[in-house]
């Protein structure tokens, strides 16, 4: 049984946390610090991935520099492009093992070879490219140089005997693994000591301090992969019952005697359904009819069912207009589910966006099935004492706001449980008395919440505040106000390109020579975007213009011409409002790379 001691680091597979990167006229050489002798290197010519041996390396490098680590590599129309990670931020440590955050990363092109490609393939290349710029600066990405974080400690705890001695991204559950596919080429060379498995989610940790007892309170989110995306262009479920921001969160509170874990998972309604962005501020939902529906629902419950035990679903939406459609929908295909209760909770009719402690009310629902659920738990010679029997699945819309409030107030809810069932504190005592402490347990959640939701809104959470001080507060609506306008910006004028960046990086659009085209195929070319675009500024102007004339000759207006003008002015920019309304969606960052499903 694995203890998670770091004293048995010994026995562990350890990454090489600093490389020295060499840049060539015709190529990149990554070795170790440590053990120079290991390492690879990068044709600049034909992108081929070689390993190191005495005749590689004879000339002096144009520049060297220390890197700390390989994200990966991936091939594009003519070249191969590495992925490096040029600083990086420890942020605590998970179960006595460093954890850090990527800070930021660099692309090294190895495309020389692009100067004899066709001018469709270069311009193919440029934009392929862009996306890989974008990934450069993608948030939320961590990792340890000693042990797996994709696992939670309550399938660590029952790994056979050996198997930290593996290379970690064998040690990986490939479903949180950010990176999978970009590491296929470093596998493939067993570069193992190279291969870092990224999880994108959030790591927060913070020291308590409750009568005499000193504990450790971590936060670690694991987003899943299968339907990797933004916020308006990955929804609902695919065919295979993998969902949208579908995210396992762990709350662990060590001890000096114990070890906790609980669990919980959120994730977009598993159903088929679509939200696609026109302009408007709140798009319409739309629930696509599919023979298939009923087993996607079974597929997707039948794994978590698998993986964690009994499923409480608790659907947070809206009862009402189009949140209401979509709920009455999940509700139907619901009923068919015989081992999973499904628990509807319209939380701005209950919880009126105001106050933390009226989630009471959807606790008063569930508490029942909620304590039987448990946690995990486990005493300093790793014997488990407690096992989690199940789980709550958390939605609302977009599985972020909402949800993110709830979860919190579950999470309390068990913190309470595992302190007073070691005696910290006693069974009338909850961590909401001790006002520093449930501080640090509030920020804790409000900074997982801001960050999951800018890995898939682009902004802060909304509703940070509940989370942070339980009530609203003037400046946490003026925080929303302004993160909702930022939302409606991204959503409809650059999440195209980040669905298509998420698209290349994770493996679900893959790059060939011998296909056509994917621009060419769906009729645009990939510099611009989308071509109708350039032209939302043209239409701006002219309603903007438009109005402004109208409103000036009104004013002036004393004859017959100028009220003519009047007239003309307000009917031009009537009828274009009305052509950017009807064609909202082609003004739109579109993803070109993949579609919804």
């Amino acid at each position: 049984m694995d203890t998670e001691s770091p004293s048995d680091s010994s026995e562990r597979f350890k990454l090489y946390d600093e490389l020295e990167l060499q840049e060539f006229q015709d190529k990149f050489v990554i070795k170790s610090h440590q053990s120079p002798n290991e390492g690879f290197w990068i044709s600049r010519v034909d992108g081929n991935i070689n390993l190191l041996d005495g005749d590689t390396v004879a000339e002096s490098p144009t520049k060297t520099s220390t890197i700390y680590g390989v994200v990966g590599t991936i091939r594009l129309v003519i070249g191969t492009y590495a992925i490096v990670i040029t600083s990086r931020k420890e942020v605590g440590s998970f179960l006595g093992f460093p954890v850090y955050r990527l800070t930021s990363m660099r692309v090294l092109a190895c495309n020389e070879a692009l100067r004899f490609s066709t001018s469709q393939e270069k311009r193919d290349e440029a934009y392929f490219l862009t996306l890989l710029k974008v990934v450069e600066s993608m948030p939320g990405l961590y990792y340890s140089y000693e042990a797996d974080i994709s696992l939670n400690l309550q399938r660590r705890s029952k790994l056979v005997e050996g198997w930290t001695s593996k290379p970690l991204w064998k040690q990986a559950d490939p479903r949180y693994v950010w990176n999978k596919h970009l590491t296929e080429e470093l596998i493939e060379l067993k570069l193992d000591r190279f291969i870092i498995p990224l999880v994108q989610g959030s790591f927060q940790t913070a020291e308590l301090k409750l009568k005499d007892s000193c504990a450790t309170l971590t936060l670690i989110s694991r987003r899943c992969t299968r339907r990797l995306g933004t916020r308006m262009w990955r929804r609902g479920a695919n065919f295979e019952g993998d969902t949208a921001n579908f995210i396992e969160t762990e709350q662990l509170l060590e001890l000096e005697e114990f070890k906790f874990s609980f669990l919980q998972v959120r994730g977009s309604i598993p159903i088929l359904w679509e939200q696609i962005v026109d302009l408007s501020y709140k798009p319409h939902l739309r629930v696509i009819s599919h023979e298939q529906t009923p087993n996607i629902v079974e597929h997707h419950f039948h794994d978590l069912s698998q993986r964690y035990g009994e499923v409480l679903a608790v659907d947070l939406t809206d009862k009402h207009g189009e949140e209401g459609q979509l709920s009455a929908a999940y509700a139907a295909e619901m009923q068919n589910q015989q081992n999973v209760r499904y628990v509807p909770f319209d939380f701005h009719y209950h919880c009126g966006s105001s106050n933390f402690d009226d989630l009471k009310i959807l606790y008063d629902q569930i508490s029942e099935d909620f304590e039987k659920q448990r946690y995990f738990m486990i005493d300093r010679k790793g014997d488990i004492l407690e096992e989690q029997k199940g789980i709550m699945r958390s939605n609302c819309i977009d599985s972020l706001d909402r949800t993110n409030v709830t979860q919190c107030y579950m999470a309390q809810k068990a913190l309470n449980l595992q302190l007073q069932r070691i005696g910290v504190l006693t069974s009338s005592e909850c961590i909401s008395m001790f006002d520093e402490q449930y501080g640090k347990f509030r920020i804790l959640w409000a900074e997982q919440g801001d960050e999951i939701s800018l890995e898939y809104a682009g902004t802060n959470a909304l509703k940070g505040d509940l989370v942070r001080y339980g009530k609203k507060t003037l400046t946490g609506i003026i925080k929303d106000g302004m993160s909702a306008l930022s939302r409606y910006y991204l959503n409809n004028f650059h999440d195209g390109i980040r669905q298509d960046a998420l698209d290349l990086i994770s493996g679900h659009y893959t790059v060939s020579r011998n296909i056509p085209s994917p621009f060419q195929r769906n009729g645009f070319e990939p510099l611009s975007k989308n071509v109708t675009v350039q032209y939302l500024p043209v239409a701006s102007a002219l309603i903007i213009g438009g109005l402004t004339a109208t409103t000036f000759t009104l004013q002036q207006g004393r004859n017959a011409h100028q009220y003519v003008s009047s007239v003309l002015c307000a009917g031009i920019t009537a009828g274009v409002m009305a052509i950017v309304k009807a064609k909202g969606r082609q003004f739109c960052s579109r993803p070109r790379l993949c579609g919804l499903l």
